[in-house]
């Protein structure tokens, strides 16, 4: 007998952006939720993503800019951090339990502090897979649910393993296990030269990790940003050891005695791994480390039962509206929008809005209710060392989108830079749109670059001219002051 209750809004998918789009659509009123999760509330950024990744690069980042200072420099002289200490702080960062606790094969984390927040916030928290059966319903197990108004999906995406011969029978780490790690591998081969693949390369060396391999498809690490960005992070993780052969792909593997052995811990004995293309060659390894991108996670969300198609992103409008389904939204990676957490919750907000709007009666007219900041005022931090901050539109983007652009760039050589060290290297650009006078894209590159990007942000969206932009006087001494360098070429 299936059980049926009603709520105005129904989410699937219980990560960050779910939370965001339950809260934002029922805030202030006396409508209801619930979010339906099969894994933890707080979803992947929690647990296995954002914050233990950037808890595993902390230790080894705050070293190196205590090395750089006199006073802290004979304190800290050790090359990197402790490894107990570092996947101690990771494990406090994602609340993650000891191996007692079993979770699909690995070990748990506690969600206990999100479902207070949830069921603080009017959400209730059904566990379990969540399903379209219909319009406006979504079935859990025996359970029926039927929402009055709105059903979010917020499911997120799935680290993507290319169909690479013995690939997937040798058992290779995704970021789950990378950010999961437990056992430290002495040789590891990395498939991939993004965001996720630069980070891991980054904290696995910081864990001491000694033959670190990279395969890198393309002539160049983050191909999406600007080409000096990739160049800096190449330079010093090759600084650190880590061997880096670009025009390179995994060819075949052979790993006889594979084993599920839980996220973190090393599946199996070693691997033999043989590369084509300019590196090509034979690896004996440890582990595989697959970070070669992600896929919307709509194969079992149910989209069949309304005619959609049950693979690849989930589409939606500006409104963050499936079209043809005014009832039905998709929000974060799953519609394939932009991948970042910071962008989903965006979208989560602005379709919590929508909703609200939308059972109130109200018009759409305010730009409030339009995701548009999600096209090209994209903001993202890479925290390798040196860290890499950047929004907006590169050079050749910007170009490729046929507009005339100045561009000013520079070594990020201020008062403010020197204080975190004289051995400060950084370097930051920023393109302008030559005809409209108006900011386009930013990036920076150098330790504590992170905190320059969200003013460039603000001078994205606000579309605001070079000339009052001028006026925005940076304080001394702070790194900010690179915007003086760079508005004085543009003058």
């Amino acid at each position: 007998m299936v059980g049926e209750t009603s709520y105005d809004v129904v989410v699937i998918g219980g990560g960050p952006v779910g939370e965001n789009a339950a809260d934002y659509a029922i805030r202030g009123s006396d409508r209801t939720a619930a979010i339906v999760e099969h894994e933890l509330l707080g979803g992947e950024c929690s647990y296995w993503a954002c914050m233990p990744s950037k808890a595993l690069l902390g230790p080894g980042n705050a070293l190196g800019e205590a090395r750089s200072l006199g006073g802290c420099r004979e304190r800290a002289s050790a090359s990197n951090p402790e490894p107990s200490g570092v996947l101690e702080w990771r494990d406090t960062v994602t609340g993650r339990l000891d191996d007692s606790s079993a979770h699909r094969g690995g070990a748990t984390h506690d969600d206990a502090g999100q479902v207070r927040w949830a069921n603080g916030a009017g959400i209730e928290v059904i566990r379990g897979h969540g399903r379209l059966v219909g319009e406006k319903q979504v079935r859990v197990g025996d359970q029926l649910l039927t929402a009055r108004e709105a059903v979010v999906i917020a499911t997120g995406s799935t680290a993507s393993v290319p169909p690479i011969p013995g690939l997937r029978e040798a058992l290779p780490w995704t970021s789950r296990d990378a950010t999961n790690i437990l056992e430290i591998p002495e040789r590891v081969v990395v498939l991939g030269g993004g965001v996720v693949a630069c980070e891991a390369a980054t904290w696995l060396l910081d864990l001491g990790v000694r033959g670190l391999v990279m395969a890198i498809r393309g002539d160049r690490l983050l191909p999406r940003m600007e080409p000096f960005a990739g160049e800096r992070v190449a330079d010093a993780l090759r600084a650190r050891g880590a061997d880096l052969r670009f025009g390179t792909t995994i060819e075949a593997v052979d790993r006889p005695d594979a084993t599920g052995s839980g996220y973190g811990r090393l599946h199996g004995g070693p691997a033999v791994v043989r590369l084509t293309g300019d590196g090509a060659g034979e690896l004996t390894v440890d582990e595989i480390l697959v970070a070669a991108g992600r896929s919307p996670a709509t194969t079992d969300v149910g989209l069949d039962a309304l005619g959609l198609t049950a693979e690849g992103p989930l589409g939606v409008d500006d409104h963050l509206t499936v079209p043809g389904h005014p009832w039905l939204y998709s929000v974060g990676d799953v519609n394939g929008r932009n991948a970042l957490t910071h962008m989903g919750k965006y979208q989560a907000r602005v379709a919590g809005d929508v909703i609200a709007a939308r059972a109130e009666g109200r018009e759409l007219d305010d730009i409030r209710y339009v995701a548009g900041s999600d096209h090209a005022a994209v903001p993202q931090v890479v925290f390798t060392r040196p860290e890499i901050s950047s929004v907006g539109l590169t050079r050749e983007q910007a170009a490729d989108a046929g507009i005339d652009v100045r561009v000013a760039e520079g070594e990020i050589s201020v008062a403010g830079s020197y204080l975190l060290g004289p051995d400060y290297s950084g370097y930051a650009s920023v393109v302008v749109d030559a005809t409209r006078d108006v900011l386009l894209g930013a990036t920076f590159v150098g330790p504590q670059t992170g905190e320059l990007v969200h003013s460039a942000t603000v001078a994205i969206v606000g579309e605001v001219p070079l000339a009052r932009l001028w006026h925005a006087v940076p304080s001394y001494p702070t790194v900010s002051e690179v915007w003086l360098r760079l508005l004085d070429q543009l003058r």
